[in-house]
């Protein structure tokens, strides 16, 4: 009886922690914004998350406040969202690579 209760518990917490995590959101977009639009954006939300992952961090390590696993999952998203910027930056990079090879 004391597992089952124990692994109530724990799945109340966890729905709790998962309730709290604010994702971002994406709005809409209309085609009527510039590339360096699109860029600066990009670069505003890694900016962001990372930003939120060093505040969860500082927080917990310095005031000893928040939760360890708030610190761990903002941590996880800023590198996600670093490493999704990186990997549309190469294929950019790529694909001007490609299109500077073609002859005219």
């Amino acid at each position: 009886m004391q597992i089952s209760s124990a692994i109530h518990a724990a799945n109340a917490v966890s729905g709790k922690a998962i309730a709290a995590i604010e994702l971002p959101t994406v709005a809409p977009q209309t085609h009527t914004g510039s590339f360096a639009d699109a860029i600066g954006a990009a670069i505003a939300n890694v900016e962001s998350s990372q930003s939120a992952a060093k505040k969860a961090g500082d927080e917990l390590l310095i005031n000893g406040k928040g939760d360890i696993h708030m610190a761990a999952l903002a941590s996880q998203q800023a590198e996600l969202s670093l490493e999704l910027f990186q990997q549309v930056r190469n294929k950019f990079v790529s694909a001007y690579q490609e299109i500077m090879r073609m002859p005219m």
